[in-house]
């Protein structure tokens, strides 16, 4: 099997202008989210709870619009099991059916949806209930206590199954969160206040010296609320955390507190009432509202996979400005993190993190070698990835590897440190270690998060990633986003060498699938060719790093994949996304230029393959 040379650079030209095109007109890219039944529930909740306690509602005729337009969505899309999964492209689970169901029940229309309500309540008790979804989270009452305030705020659920999340412990200064062994993750303290009022007002302790520090704790708990509540009025810019904390105030009888004011403006401001061709996301609300920033660096970083490729143009320009705009200038009111970091979007309620940061540091390294530009915005440029490279040092775990948002909060999953974002951060630090102070520190900041990496490393030589998975993989793992991220990291050091990448290597070609791709599986609703079964996110991805590896085995490799690949551009394939995106809590997502970027990315390094 062989790829002639103007195979490739047709594919790559292809997907390059696709991706070229899909900017927009202010020279950056948005992208768009999968529309989300469990969003769509619970903001279905959130606006008709307010709208039953708030009659004098000036925009209630709109919201009312919304939900209708939601419910009928929601109808449309139950899976034929009975229950609902995070999007329409995802197996049905117990989380997302509870809050359809409950959504139904809020908006007071479950008798004209019996149908369906009772194939769903079948699904519900096959999956173990109340019980099953304690067993889907465990210890971690980030989302499993919201779900069942929500049933319980629907007449579903008795108050006494919602367990007990304390409030109070809101304030205690951010800096000290990490001490308290706090049963929710580090993004979820508006959910830990609004949920904890609920249950404090319609099951309030028996003791009463906790019942008078909860009732003392109310109205500072509530100011941190509404100092943690950025101008968009959505914590986050995410759906379902600012639905929970306006559904749980309005039940509580604070309706008309701020920050259920400024929270429905933002679910209103969210509502999608527009669709693409086939009209698949009208009527909805996303996981968040965009993810920006992620997909600008992304798009970037792989238009860069092209060794060639130059920012020769005016656009660029506007390009790179806003991705330096997007950098935090003060300490944020959300995490309490210090300057320096980048969050998923330029938007309001958007978070620094360990994964965007060093996006946009690689993407700043691209226009740094790779742009005409005058002294002083190479200058901006050294800074602001000073600064970035500073705020990540700041951000290292003891154990070696990077969390998501907050140092130090390592006892639940989703504030672990992660390979995937380990990984990330040491290619931005390689790239720009040369150019920022404190070299030696930052070495030795590599060194630590190669050692954290090493332990990480399977013992079938794979790594996982925190924020991707397949839903097709036991426990939906997705080895295949996280073993090819990892080995990237190995290569921009020099590493591929070792032990640890040569297995990583090894697994990921002793895991290509029989029609030359990665990853997939049953739940792909497309194919490029017969049985075909891979994904067009995962292939790229495996396929680029395999090109990365001097080995002919993953040479050959390398080329099965590719030629996957040009099919699926041939065929207008590489628009066609797979739910591999984890939100919060390990909720399914898929943003829609993932396999345009990662195609991109991967076609256009193979031209200096060939």
């Amino acid at each position: 099997m062989t790829l002639t040379e103007t195979g490739v650079a047709a594919a790559a030209n292809k997907a390059r202008q696709q991706l070229m095109d899909a900017r927009a007109a202010s020279g950056h890219w948005v992208g768009e989210l999968s529309a989300s039944a469990l969003s769509t529930a619970t903001a279905i909740s959130a606006i008709s709870f307010y709208l039953q306690s708030n009659k004098e509602f000036a925009c209630a005729e709109i919201a009312q619009q919304q939900v209708d337009a939601g419910i009928t969505w929601l109808v449309a899309n139950q899976n034929p099991d009975g229950g609902w999964g995070d999007t329409e492209k995802n197996y049905s689970n117990i989380s997302t059916t509870m809050l359809v169901i409950a959504a139904f029940h809020a908006a007071k229309i479950a008798q004209r949806y019996s149908q369906q309500i009772e194939s769903a309540n079948r699904y519900v008790e096959e999956q173990g209930g109340v019980a099953g979804i304690r067993r889907r989270y465990g210890e971690d009452k980030t989302f499993a206590v919201p779900i069942l305030a929500n049933c319980a705020m629907a007449g579903l659920v008795d108050w006494k199954e919602v367990g007990v999340l304390p409030f109070e412990a809101a304030v205690v200064p951010q800096r000290f969160y990490n001490l308290l062994n706090l049963p929710v993750v580090s993004y979820a303290i508006p959910a830990l206040v609004a949920i904890g009022q609920a249950k404090f007002h319609f099951d309030p302790p028996t003791n009463p010296l906790v019942r008078w520090i909860r009732k003392c704790s109310i109205g500072r708990s509530l100011n941190v609320l509404s100092n943690m509540q950025p101008a968009s009025g959505g914590y986050l810019e995410a759906i379902p955390l600012t639905s929970f904390v306006c559904m749980a105030l309005t039940r509580s009888g604070r309706a008309d507190h701020c920050v259920v004011e400024n929270g429905i403006r933002f679910l209103l401001d969210s509502f999608r009432s527009s669709g693409d061709d086939q009209g698949a996301q009208m009527g909805t609300w996303p996981i968040d509202t965009n993810l920006a920033t992620w997909v600008t660096t992304l798009s970037v970083n792989a238009l860069c996979a092209d060794s060639d490729f130059r920012f020769e143009d005016g656009d660029w320009t506007q390009c790179l400005d806003w991705i330096l705009s997007c950098q935090y200038k003060s300490v944020h009111p959300f995490t309490g993190a210090q300057p320096g970091g980048w969050g998923w979007s330029d938007l309001s309620g958007a978070v620094p993190d360990a994964d965007d940061t060093p996006g946009a540091m690689l993407a700043l390294r691209c226009f740094y070698e790779r742009a005409e530009l005058p002294l002083a915005k190479k200058t901006e440029i050294e800074l602001a990835a000073a600064a970035g490279a500073n705020w990540l040092r700041g951000l290292q775990n003891r154990d070696g590897g990077w969390p998501t948002f907050c140092r130090g909060w390592g006892r639940l999953p989703f504030d672990r440190s992660g390979s995937d974002l380990t990984a990330h951060v040491i290619r931005a630090l390689a790239q720009w270690q040369n150019e920022v102070p404190n070299r030696t520190k930052l070495l030795r900041s590599i060194e630590r998060g190669f050692a954290y990496l090493d332990k990480k490393q399977r013992k079938d030589g794979s790594w996982l990633p925190l924020w991707f998975g397949n839903q097709d993989q036991n426990d939906d793992i997705n080895p295949f986003y996280g073993t090819a991220k990892v080995l990237h990291a190995y290569y921009e050091t020099g590493r591929l060498h070792t032990k640890a990448a040569q297995n990583g290597l090894n697994w990921v070609r002793e895991n290509q699938n029989a029609d030359g791709g990665w990853g997939g599986g049953s739940s792909v609703l497309f194919s490029v060719a017969d049985n075909s079964i891979s994904s067009v996110e995962e292939t790229a991805l495996c396929a680029e790093v395999l090109l990365l590896d001097g080995d002919e085995r993953s040479q050959v490799a390398a080329l099965r994949g590719l030629n996957w690949l040009q099919s699926a551009v041939e065929k207008d394939l590489i628009n066609e996304s797979t739910p591999i995106g984890f939100y919060f809590a390990k909720l399914w997502y898929f943003e829609k230029l993932y396999p345009l970027i990662f195609a991109t990315a991967a076609l256009c390094r193979s031209r200096k393959a060939d």
